[in-house]
């Protein structure tokens, strides 16, 4: 057996409540009866009252209340198979983890910034498979293709610098390392998202971008950082210090959209700079991605409990309806008897 609303259990909790209840008003009532008269004189005030019926009918109201919250919790049992078939698309996450993305032109920091678009991502996409895969220097698939939500998030956090040794921003081994991610005898049905803040770009992009476009694969890009830019703070063991180039300079990191633009635009994709209320991921996933045709993706069977909560509800309108036939008057089978005689004597 299962239940639907197993939150609402807590309502079981009436059940004691309403006992002590009964039990004081009992109390009270015995109480009452006693400073009214008697006992030898109350019992033949009261004749006609069953005692036993009095004592059943907070037993009945206790186990209605049981009932109805029985029927509240929407238990389940018995079920039926039945087919399930999963579409959507295939879309690889391609996240620039260079140094220079530890800028703090966006709060907290480009980086965390990415992270919390994939994770704005996560929660929208129905049924689709997500791949990530990092870069800078060189390209990595950190997490296949999946329909694995929480394997997928695990991954997101691993997300740093540290991910790729090599230093620089080869998006070109990004794109071709996502294209190698897909199903290689699938035409459709797949996309690219790239996070970047497109500086300082190496390989041949546009190379890659075409490629992408001739398996028809969009790229979508998503630029991280601001123009005016700012100085990378680094971390290090003598404290925190500002990344400098070989002259010595402090190097100052800008979000440079031009080559986030050309690779979007020479594969059919599109492209939008990060917003602070993250509405970039409504303008590529909602708007775009997922108005894409899907594939199936997983055909399973999943059982389909019953829904039952009408049997303890039946029951308990049941129980209410003897209760209120039951009344609280004993019926006296000698004193009609001999009513019954007087009257056939009459005639």
């Amino acid at each position: 057996m299962k239940f639907s609303a197993l939150n609402l259990a807590w309502l079981f909790l009436l059940l004691p409540a309403l006992f002590f209840f009964f039990r004081v008003a009992a109390r009270r009532t015995r109480k009452a009866e006693a400073d009214f008269a008697d006992h030898p004189l109350w019992q033949r005030l009261r004749g006609g009252v069953s005692d036993r019926r009095r004592k059943l009918e907070p037993v009945i109201l206790l186990a209605v209340t049981g009932l109805l919250v029985s029927s509240l919790l929407q238990p389940r049992w018995g079920y039926d198979w039945q087919d399930i078939t999963r579409r959507g698309i295939d879309l690889v996450a391609v996240v620039d983890t260079s140094r220079s993305m530890l800028a703090a032109d966006v709060a907290p920091d480009r980086l965390a910034r990415a992270r919390r678009i994939l994770e704005d991502l996560t929660r929208r996409v129905r049924g689709d498979r997500l791949g990530l895969v990092a870069f800078s220097g060189s390209a990595f698939t950190l997490c296949p293709l999946t329909l694995d939500r929480g394997a997928f998030r695990m991954f997101i956090n691993d997300l740093s610098p540290e991910t790729i040794p090599r230093g620089g921003t080869d998006i070109a081994a990004g794109i071709r390392k996502a294209i190698e991610t897909f199903d290689p005898e699938a035409d459709s049905h797949r996309a690219i998202l790239v996070i970047s803040d497109g500086e300082n770009l190496e390989g041949d992009y546009r190379s890659a971008a075409r490629a992408a476009a001739e398996l028809g694969i969009p790229i979508f890009a998503i630029g991280v950082g601001t123009t005016e830019g700012t100085p990378i703070v680094l971390e290090t063991s003598a404290g925190t210090t500002y990344l400098k180039d070989r002259e010595g300079n402090i190097v100052v990191s800008r979000l440079d959209e031009t080559a986030l633009q050309e690779i979007a635009l020479l594969s059919g994709g599109a492209y939008h700079r990060a917003a602070p209320d993250g509405r970039e991921v409504d303008l590529i996933y909602t708007d775009r991605i997922a108005r894409m045709e899907g594939k199936e993706l997983e055909e399973t069977r999943r059982k389909i409990y019953r829904h039952r909560y009408q049997f303890p509800l039946a029951l308990a309108l049941l129980l209410l309806a003897v209760q209120s036939l039951l009344g609280d008057r004993r019926v006296n089978k000698g004193r009609r008897k001999e009513t019954v005689s007087a009257g056939g004597g009459d005639r």
